[in-house]
């Protein structure tokens, strides 16, 4: 309901900027020809009401992105919301059975085991809010050591294939270093977090089947290429570059399903981009599955 009156308010105030320059420009040309012959009349006008028109296109683009700037936001509210209020109610409600009732050992280390993987998905959410919050700011001074990227890749695939349960063969390895080692320089923490954000992402979009293939190489002397493919939902290719913003999530059925905050591609492309590299992805479209590659500077050996 609220999305929809946003949308209508969009759409309002786009209207009667396009009306107000429209009738700017047309009571400018009116002027012009009425004083033709006031030479110096007709050049101020022109300055003034080009000068009313542009304010006015810039003021409906300027509410424009205010109004879709505040949607995203309350969109991030809601699922930070979420991804914090459910863990938090599950350890209670267990909690609350063993403080109330006798359980046996088995069931209650059952409960034990469940409430540490709501204390990790909790965990991880606040986690990802305050890596977000990190990654827009270049910290000065900061020293990058040299990092074997090969060995990060395959620490964080099994990570991700242990976090998720996977079965074996789900999410692998596919081509590894086509030209010799995959070295960069940088942050080992962070270069972690962007490949375990990727891994995770692919994953999680990935539906019931998940066949999530990564490719490392390095095509060039100067260049190392991670890609993360998977064969889930898919992205509209008008959405593609929208997906790196931060608490953007593209507005479809299958991705609302998805647990998120819409951070995880924003994390990793002002990571990219505090390593010198970048970060794009591919898709033919919803129901065809995406490619994420991510470039990095290849340290000299």
């Amino acid at each position: 309901m609220r999305i929809t009156s946003r949308r209508r308010a969009i759409v309002f105030f786009l209207s009667l900027g396009v009306c107000l320059a429209a009738v700017a420009v047309a009571v400018g040309f009116g002027w012009i020809i009425l004083n033709w012959r006031a030479g110096l009349k007709v050049f101020l006008g022109v300055i003034f009401f080009g000068a009313i028109t542009a304010g006015l296109i810039l003021n409906t683009i300027f509410l424009v992105r205010e109004i879709r700037r505040n949607e995203q936001h309350d969109s991030f509210i809601n699922a930070v919301t979420h991804e914090l209020k459910t863990p938090i109610a599950s350890i209670r409600l267990y909690l609350e059975t063993l403080a109330r009732r006798e359980v046996d050992e088995n069931q209650r280390r059952d409960f034990y085991r469940l409430m540490l993987l709501d204390s990790d998905r909790l965990l991880g959410t606040v986690e990802q809010v305050l890596k977000a919050g990190r990654a827009g700011h270049k910290r000065a001074g900061r020293e990058f050591t040299q990092v074997d990227f090969g060995s990060l890749v395959k620490e964080c695939i099994d990570l991700a294939s242990t976090r998720h349960h996977l079965q074996p063969g789900a999410l692998y390895l596919d081509g590894f270093l086509s030209q010799g080692n995959a070295s960069v320089t940088g942050d080992p923490e962070e270069l972690r977090t962007a490949v375990s954000n990727l891994l995770d992402n692919a994953v999680k979009y990935s539906g019931n089947q998940v066949d999530v293939a990564v490719q490392l190489e390095t095509p060039d002397a100067r260049h190392v290429v991670l890609r993360v493919r998977d064969h889930g939902v898919g992205i509209p290719r008008h959405e593609l570059k929208r997906i790196f913003r931060r608490f953007y999530r593209v507005p479809n059925r299958s991705v609302s399903q998805v647990k998120g905050t819409g951070l995880g591609l924003f994390i990793v492309r002002s990571i990219a981009r505090k390593h010198g590299g970048k970060v794009s992805a591919e898709s033919e479209g919803e129901g065809l599955g995406t490619t994420v590659t991510l470039e990095l500077p290849r340290s000299a050996s």
